[in-house]
């Protein structure tokens, strides 16, 4: 690794880059660093193309600590590509990339399997950030590609925004199903584990499939029925903690008002609730003294971005508890809770 490295380029003398990476005596890698959260723009890589051209480098990195863009000469040889080949984010890891970016580590250095790689990588994870940004919103050439394949009539505007929010109805549904799909795989959770039904809110047990039944006569018994809404985020959440404890161990019960989730079916040990009996959904998420803070989403997929707060959750209800302790310092008798 060499800091601050210097190389004259034409008629510009003593001109540095922030890191330069050699390996085997010759400069590989280059390196820019921007300030952390500065957006990153090909603007700010003006001495990365030129130490590109002057030096044996084939690889380029330009970041800003949290952002890393790897480029390379696939458009013309000895000149840095304007688009990246490879987006390494570390607030959103693709964990896709990781056997690609083990090929650049000291270990296993292999350049001529990284630009080997460099193409078809380039090109792959430009389709998936047009194809997140047209799930996100949409443009008119999208919405009128998936329209013209299901209604025969001319693409008006009228047509147009009656299809606008039935393509990003579609989109969401199509993602919740792929997600449902890949975590009833994970989980070996079958098929038939959708409707539940169950008199008031049982005081132990796990949530377990059963007919969805209704009450022969009136009376009093309401029946609570769990949606496949709410069975959706509690596989969310039990494949999020598994990184914590056996999936086994997560279980469910429903209420009246929310979904439970709670680890080892104890109600002292909440993980989350889900408030999805209302037009605004909401993911109840509790701190250490076990006070609840809804958090509002809009879709099931929403849970995602709150993985940290469960894991931690489950975390701490793992910790070993710390023995109290009397005036001497001596541990104190406690009656079991």
């Amino acid at each position: 690794m060499i800091p601050e490295f210097t190389a004259d380029v034409g008629i510009k003398k003593g001109e540095k880059i922030d890191y330069a990476i050699a390996h085997d005596g010759q400069v590989q890698v280059l390196v820019e660093a921007k300030k952390v959260n500065d957006p990153l723009r090909i603007e700010h890589a003006s001495q990365l193309f030129r130490y590109f051209s002057a030096t044996n480098a084939r690889i380029a990195i330009l970041t800003n600590g949290e952002v890393y863009e790897f480029y390379t000469d696939l458009d013309a040889p000895n000149r840095m590509d304007a688009k990246p080949f490879l987006v390494l984010d570390f607030s959103d890891i693709d964990e896709t990339l990781l056997p690609e970016l083990a090929k650049l580590t000291k270990e296993s250095f292999d350049l001529d399997s990284i630009i080997s790689a460099a193409g078809e990588l380039k090109y792959i994870g430009q389709l998936k950030r047009i194809l997140a940004a047209q799930f996100k919103q949409p443009e008119d050439e999208w919405v009128k590609f998936l329209t013209t394949r299901v209604y025969e009539g001319a693409f008006t505007q009228r047509v147009r925004d009656q299809f606008v929010p039935l393509v990003e109805k579609a989109v969401r549904q199509f993602l919740n199903e792929q997600v449902n799909d890949r975590l009833k795989s994970a989980l070996g959770t079958p098929d038939s584990y959708v409707s539940i039904a169950s008199g008031t809110a049982p005081e132990t047990g796990p949530v377990a499939a059963q007919a969805d039944t209704v009450p022969e006569s009136g009376g009093d018994d309401q029946r609570i029925v769990t949606t496949e809404e709410e069975l959706e985020g509690y596989r969310v959440i039990r494949a999020i903690v598994c990184a914590e404890v056996p999936a086994a161990r997560v279980t469910a019960r429903d209420n009246k008002t929310y979904f439970g989730v709670l680890l080892d079916d104890n109600n002292r040990k909440p993980i989350a609730r889900l408030w999805f009996n209302r037009a605004k959904k909401y993911l109840g998420v509790f701190d250490e003294n076990k006070v609840e803070t809804r958090l509002p989403i809009e879709h099931v997929e929403g849970i995602y971005q709150h993985a940290d707060l469960l894991r931690r959750t489950v975390a701490r209800y793992l910790a070993p508890a710390r023995p109290q302790t009397g005036p001497v310092g001596q541990p104190v008798e406690t009656s079991a809770s």
